[in-house]
């Protein structure tokens, strides 16, 4: 078999099955171990007997539902591999954003100082923490998760990438309160979906990714009103909060931050799609 045929074998398989035919092309360039233009150079060579299989199984597990990523075991985050599995949430393209946007904003405000202690609060697969930290190596990091197979997912990404970062364990801000450490910059990406959303989404998230990751109450907001309850706790004087949320809650957790920080000035930024995705807050500036 030509490695054409088996991409439209796959085409037409996932097509059937309601699935991205594109996913064949992602599938079939991995188990090739080709670049992309290496892999379109190769469409009409022979694919090897052994390289089929592996693909015909990972094309059948995609097609009844198991996330592309879950399958390959890594995902791309800001130019870099990050390991994946079903401990962790698959880390999104809008996430990118948010990091793009603390970046911009340390930057701005904390400039030449040093020591600027940043928090990543439900770290899952550590792309936020990592990739902060690659990004601007003079950053003090530290990343929680409540899970611990999560966490040691997150510890092996930064081994990997070579970032070095702190990681503890305990749920939200409970175990920066306990050590009594302040912090500089919080960032987190925390659950947000409301719980009734499970009805219509999905059923590739919602069977296989971790719904710790996904769900956080009736109206999606549990995890914020207790992440800024517990913020003043473990914020210096001048600090920076930047909040990942779903589409639409911006002006709920603004409120919340601006009841919690009555002088901060709090923004809503939207994606690149132009949905509200992003809140920050700056503090004591």
């Amino acid at each position: 078999m030509k490695v054409f045929e088996a991409l439209n074998w796959a085409s037409s398989f996932l097509k059937e099955k309601n699935r991205d035919e594109n996913a064949g092309e992602l599938l079939l360039q991995h188990y090739m171990g080709l670049s992309r233009s290496s892999f379109l150079a190769s469409l009409r060579d022979e694919l090897e007997l052994e390289v089929f299989e592996k693909f015909e199984k990972a094309v059948i597990l995609h097609a009844e539902g198991k996330p592309i990523q879950y399958i390959i075991g890594f995902e791309e985050f800001y130019g870099r591999k990050f390991q994946v599995n079903e401990d962790v949430l698959i880390p999104r393209p809008e996430t990118e954003e948010l990091v793009l946007g603390a970046l911009q904003r340390v930057d701005r405000l904390f400039g030449d100082q040093e020591n600027v202690k940043l928090a990543d609060i439900g770290t899952g697969s550590g792309a936020i923490a990592i990739t902060l930290k690659l990004e601007n190596p003079s950053l003090n990091v530290v990343a929680t998760d409540i899970y611990e197979p999560t966490l040691i997912l997150a510890q092996e990404n930064a081994r990997s990438l070579r970032a070095d970062i702190q990681f503890v364990k305990g749920d939200l801000l409970k175990p920066l309160k306990a050590s009594g450490e302040k912090f500089d910059v919080v960032i987190s990406n925390p659950p947000y979906i409301p719980v009734g959303d499970m009805e219509w989404m999905s059923e590739i998230v919602i069977e296989h990714e971790p719904h710790r990751a996904l769900f956080a109450g009736v109206d999606g907001l549990d995890l914020y009103k207790r992440l800024i309850e517990e913020l003043p706790a473990v914020l210096k004087a001048k600090a920076l909060v930047g909040l990942e949320v779903g589409a639409g809650q911006s002006k709920a957790v603004s409120q919340l931050l601006t009841q919690a920080f009555p002088q901060a000035k709090v923004e809503i930024v939207f994606d690149i799609n132009g949905k509200d995705r992003m809140v920050f807050a700056e503090i004591g500036f």
